[in-house]
């Protein structure tokens, strides 16, 4: 496969040795170049040889000489260089599965490709993988590479995954490891399916391939009210969400005594449900599963408590409204709590908003749809400001689930927008309006 140039960098290697757009690259220093793997891998050497082809196929090659690491220069149609790989599985928990009609197409794509993982920290399942794309992660020496574990009991995969191939796969987990690529795992616990002794079971597995292993995150099942016809599943209720908790907690401080890292960890969501406190930073290490809800709550916590020891209040009154998702409300309104005590003339209010877009299992504040936020808000004084977090809306930061805009938002409400991400020094900040010390 030859991938098509794009565009050139200006004042890149590529433009200085007059390489063009619409001219195809086919190889660099003799290795195949058939997607962006390729292409980040062979490009870091300091001297290439490139080999291209112009629109009437006629080759020619091109030599140079570049810093190391440096990038050549060159763009193409889309950053994967060829088509994005889609997911083979029918896994029982699927949320995709779970979505009402109507929604940007975009978001019924359910990807299942390991350069994704290498290029956004993407989960992958193992299953969509052929022996090529092992060999290349292993000669490449990519890593991390985040997978989609869910069980390591073969049987039980194939069931939750619904792929004939989902317990066989787990041979590239075992492959990876022994090649020394570092690895981060994920679990979707659903509840009388692959928790109490099944997940044992993983975590016993997973834990003999530390250090390749690097951690395990589980997560609870993500159950909407668009499930008419799929795989019965119940959510986790508080006694449920203690038991695994418990697992999880006990397998943690296993791994800690045993090679002095917990490793494990439960999704802040699961102490959410279960009733329990969010551990403390400290708990979580090096808090690897950020992306995965693990120790989110956490981090936010150490952040905010540390930016208000050393914070311009506002000059002037300001009132602002925050909004998020009921099952993190007490935990970020406490915290708000301590801002408000320092800051007289700041009103402050936090508004949880009711998921009824997918219905009210669903309670995290990165599944908020614009539809129901302007349903609830509307004809409130939401004074000077609404500040909405960055997880409501997509990775560009613009659009809600639903396909409703910033824009929208504002002129439904009447009220300046702002957004803020999931950075305690960044809340704080855009909370007063002023600048903070972080």
């Amino acid at each position: 496969m030859s991938v098509k140039i794009l565009s050139v960098d200006l004042d890149s290697p590529a433009e200085k040795m007059k390489i063009l757009p619409g001219e195809t690259l086919i190889s660099i220093n003799g290795n195949e170049i058939n997607d962006v793997l390729d292409y980040r891998f062979y490009e870091t050497s300091k001297s290439l040889s490139v080999l291209l082809m112009d629109s009437d196929r006629n080759p020619r090659t091109v030599s140079i000489r570049k810093g190391e690491y440096e990038s050549i220069g060159l763009e193409f149609e889309t950053y994967l260089m060829d088509e994005q790989h889609s997911c083979r599985n029918k896994c029982i928990f699927c949320f995709i599965d779970q979505l009402p009609k109507g929604m940007r197409s975009t978001l019924y794509f359910k990807d299942d490709d390991s350069r994704l993982s290498f290029l956004f920290g993407n989960y992958i399942t193992l299953t969509n993988m052929s022996e090529h794309d092992v060999d290349r992660i292993i000669e490449m020496h990519i890593s991390p590479v985040n997978i989609s574990v869910h069980t390591t009991n073969p049987e039980l995969r194939v069931k939750m995954m619904g792929n004939r191939f989902a317990g066989e796969s787990l041979r590239i987990l075992y492959r990876l490891a022994e090649a020394g690529i570092k690895i981060n795992t994920q679990l979707v616990v659903c509840k009388g399916i692959n928790d109490g002794e099944e997940l044992k079971r993983s975590l016993t597995d997973l834990g003999r391939l530390y250090p390749a292993v690097q951690s395990i995150a589980a997560v609870p099942v993500g159950l909407t009210r668009f499930r008419e016809g799929l795989f019965p599943l119940e959510s986790f209720d508080r006694r449920s969400a203690e038991a695994a908790v418990q697992i999880l907690e006990e397998f943690g401080e296993r791994f800690l005594d045993q090679y002095g890292a917990r490793i494990c960890y439960a999704a802040d969501e699961f102490y959410l449900k279960a009733g329990r406190p969010i551990p403390s930073a400290e708990f979580y290490g090096d808090f690897d599963q950020l992306e995965n809800g693990v120790g989110l709550m956490a981090n936010l916590k150490q952040e905010f408590e540390s930016a208000l020891e050393d914070f311009q209040p506002p000059r002037k009154p300001r009132r602002v409204t925050l909004i998020t998702g009921t099952s993190v409300y007490n935990f970020l309104n406490s915290l708000l709590d301590e801002l408000r005590i320092k800051c007289n003339n700041l009103a402050c209010n936090l508004i949880p908003i009711i998921n009824h877009y997918f219905g009210d299992t669903i309670n995290v504040t990165g599944l908020i749809t614009g539809t129901d936020i302007i349903q609830q808000l509307k004809g409130k004084d939401l004074g000077d400001e609404l500040i909405v977090p960055a997880v409501m809306l997509r990775r560009e930061g613009d659009i809600f689930l639903d396909d409703t805009s910033l824009d929208d938002l504002s002129k439904a409400l009447n009220v300046k927008v702002t957004v803020s991400a999931n950075d305690g020094y960044e809340l704080l900040n855009t909370v007063l309006g002023v600048d903070v010390i972080g």
